[in-house]
């Protein structure tokens, strides 16, 4: 059989199966093609994307400019390696750390390998900065934290499915519940050790669990009385995903961030992935100023990869759609009616306890265990309805579209999302 010869959805799951390592469990449904916020399967089946490849895609999918970027530049030079300059870095780092408000940035690929480039530089810091003995820095993490699965990012995950079985596991971090103060600064008085703060402003896969407004600006000012760097994983809910560009900005309406904004938060590491990339192309980034930044001399780091010239065209793409249109500001308006009208509903559910988020990075809990099935089967059926989403943790339904989605498309996806409740309601 030839590899370009059509066939159907049951058969591509079972080549999957067979050739492909276990290391996930998707939703059975095949894709073929995407549009905005809209997806088919190899049948020609339509359905909105309710996920938006966990917030990658958040200027929508296949976005013209985006992907006119990225061709433009395969035609033209792909990659030359940090071996040589090439005409398109230079550029988009200054593009980056402007928009940002940075002083420097350190180009990676995936989120994952941002986030070790921001544990490595903060370690890197504590000892030649800070003062920190040799090999004692120490980061404090949250419980339920998701930042990849690497080795070292799962030596401080509370996920034993990430973790058993892949020790010896990685020292030098220190636990402490989420959206707890007062827990934060009894860790930092705890030893003069402390090198960072690694954080997400809203925990997306332990069920977007969003944090009291206040949390990251008193995060942050408790950082710089112990003199330890405050490190946002923005990857996730960067890029206008939660109704302002970053998350640390909090209710922020600014579309841009802004220091006068006294929600504001400025992270002394930010990393940047997912949406970075418009869903298109591999682009991760960890920024940070000169005092932070400089620590890292050649040789020290690096990815052959990271700052190829298809990413960097891609990615100024991506954050030029963010801001001419206006995607923060869509996120944070159709957030807000997402919200209410399941709210509305929630209150005489049954199966349906709650509906959390900001922006359009949002959850409903299902009235079950983490170990039951109810909220797979109840995204088999909004699949049947033309709605992909997907579980987290068990009894959790994250809903995020790509932030180009229309109001009138946002009330069609609430109808289904309430319809399909309503067949599992006891």
């Amino acid at each position: 059989m030839s590899v370009l010869e059509k066939i159907d959805s049951e058969a591509i799951i079972a080549l999957e199966n067979k050739y492909g390592a276990h290391n996930y469990h998707p939703l059975p449904v095949v894709l073929s093609k995407g549009e905005g916020v809209f997806v088919w399967d190899v049948e020609g089946n339509k359905y909105y994307d309710f996920l938006s490849a966990y917030s990658a895609v958040n200027q929508g999918h296949c976005h013209p400019k985006i992907i006119d970027a990225m061709l433009h530049q395969a035609k033209t030079l792909t990659l030359t390696s940090r071996a040589f300059f090439n005409d398109r870095l230079g550029p988009y780092e200054q593009y980056l750390t402007k928009y940002f408000g940075f002083d420097k940035v350190l180009p990676m690929n995936t989120g994952a390998e941002a986030v070790e480039t921001a544990l490595k530089l903060c370690r890197k810091w504590a000892y030649e900065v800070k003062g920190i003995p040799e090999d004692k820095a120490e980061i404090i993490v949250c419980d339920g934290n998701f930042h990849g699965r690497t080795t070292t990012i799962i030596s401080f995950s509370n996920d034993e499915n990430a973790r058993k079985n892949f020790g010896p596991y990685t020292a030098g971090f220190i636990k402490i519940p989420y959206d707890a103060i007062d827990a934060l600064e009894q860790a930092l008085q705890s030893t003069q050790n402390i090198a960072g703060f690694l954080v997400e402003p809203i925990q997306g896969e332990a069920g977007v669990f969003t944090p009291a407004d206040d949390y990251m600006i008193r995060a942050k000012a408790l950082c710089h009385k112990y003199n330890v760097l405050f490190i946002a994983d923005e990857i996730q809910t960067g890029i206008a995903r939660t109704g302002s560009l970053l998350a640390v900005c909090g209710n922020c309406t600014c579309e841009n961030h802004c220091e006068k904004q006294n929600t504001y938060v400025a992270p002394d590491i930010l990393i940047l992935g997912k949406a970075l990339s418009g869903g298109v192309y591999p682009v991760s980034a960890v920024l940070a100023n000169d005092a932070i930044m400089n620590v890292i001399k050649p040789g020290q780091h690096g990815s052959t990869f990271g700052g190829n010239p298809i990413a960097a065209a891609v990615a100024i793409a991506a954050l030029e759609v963010v801001v001419e249109e206006n995607l923060a500001k869509n996120a944070r308006v159709l957030g807000k009616l997402f919200r209410s009208k399941l709210n509305q509903y929630i209150q005489t559910s049954a199966i349906a306890t709650l509906v959390r988020g900001r922006g359009l990075l949002n959850a409903i809990v299902i009235n079950d265990t983490e170990e039951s099935d109810t909220a797979w089967n109840i995204c088999l059926a909004l699949r049947d309805h033309g709605l992909l989403a997907k579980p987290t943790h068990g009894n959790i339904i994250r809903f995020a579209p790509p932030l180009v989605i229309t109001e009138m498309q946002l009330l069609d996806c609430v109808a289904i999302i309430i319809k399909t409740l309503r067949q599992f309601e006891k």
